[in-house]
């Protein structure tokens, strides 16, 4: 059974108004700023609030433009010379989730009343043990495709951590799944999102854990999958950021229960990065979906296209060049 979306539903608002989003955004980057001018919590055997910020912005940012914020947070500290992360483990992976803790801000705060009518869609279906409402097919696509993101994160994870993820790598990935998205984005815009089959949602879940390569980028694979699919792009973006509202949640629960709660004590000095790092995140967060899908309403995919060829080119010649190494 397939059921269409209106265009009143395809073109909901967000949560937020535009007024309100822009001044929650404004008050998280202001507050951060401060924090970091201010050296709040700062401590000279921590990461640096100034540090915390820009990749706070970074992961914000990239998260949910598709270019991959993995990537990009292993490039940022590797153009700059950072080496805390690198070389400070436990606070590396603890630090990554505050940052996707921030980003995840963002999708709830924007897409808050979708979120809160998939959920209640979902449990009167449980309840009535059928699917016959938009939301409630919404719902179940949405759990499919979450399912094997999840497991392909709890068990890929260190794989892709021990394996992948050095520049020239992420170079490589930036652009050989740029020229996928061009690809994919000259498919016709004919679905809309309850359109999907659940065998769809199911493959576009099976692409989340390619994610997990740094370059790649989770938002960028899914938009990718969702214009194969032939979905409209301002819906392949809605679609793709739904999907990583239960992604990330799980992952940022399943981290702070295994890397904050029963791992080892966090290093001395993490509260003012951390802080500074959410508040960065979710501000320039709420910003980003904003301008994507007001940008995608007007035109299509080729200004990320050409800025992954662009970065992974650069990368590349930095390498060669011999100005920073292949590896991190």
């Amino acid at each position: 059974m397939d059921i269409e979306v209106t265009q009143s539903q395809k073109a909901s608002s967000p949560f937020l108004s535009r007024r309100r989003l822009f001044l929650i955004a404004a008050a998280a980057l202001i507050a951060a700023t401060v924090l970091t001018v201010l050296s709040v919590g700062d401590n000279s055997k921590a990461l640096p609030d100034w540090q915390a910020f820009i990749l706070g912005i970074t992961q914000g940012l990239t998260e949910l433009l598709p270019v991959s914020s993995s990537g990009h947070l292993i490039i940022v500290p590797w153009l700059g010379n950072w080496h805390y992360l690198e070389t400070h483990a436990v606070f590396n992976k603890t630090f990554d989730v505050a940052l996707h803790v921030g980003t995840l801000v963002a999708v709830i705060a924007y897409f808050w009343s979708d979120i809160v009518n998939i959920l209640r869609a979902w449990f009167g279906s449980v309840k009535r043990r059928s699917i016959s409402t938009q939301n409630e097919r919404l719902a179940w696509l949405l759990l499919v495709a979450t399912i094997p993101a999840a497991l392909g994160g709890a068990v890929g994870e260190s794989v892709i951590e021990k394996r992948l993820g050095q520049p020239w790598q992420i170079a490589i990935a930036l652009a050989v799944f740029a020229v996928v998205l061009w690809l994919a984005d000259r498919r016709p815009q004919e679905r809309e999102m309850t359109s999907l089959r659940y065998r769809d949602a199911l493959i576009l879940g099976l692409a989340q854990m390619i994610a997990l390569i740094p370059g790649v980028s989770r938002s960028g694979i899914t938009i990718t999958g969702a214009r194969l699919f032939k979905l409209d792009r301002d819906t392949a973006a809605r679609f793709s950021f739904l999907m990583l509202a239960p992604v990330v949640f799980g992952a940022a629960v399943l981290k702070v229960v295994r890397d904050m709660l029963l791992g080892p004590a966090l290093p001395a000095g993490w509260g003012g990065p951390f802080v500074v790092g959410i508040l960065a995140a979710a501000g320039s967060g709420l910003l980003a979906i904003w301008a994507l899908l007001g940008y995608l309403r007007r035109h299509d995919y080729s200004l990320f296209v050409f800025y992954r060829l662009a970065l992974a080119v650069a990368l590349l010649i930095l390498i060669v060049t011999g100005v920073r190494g292949r590896n991190f």
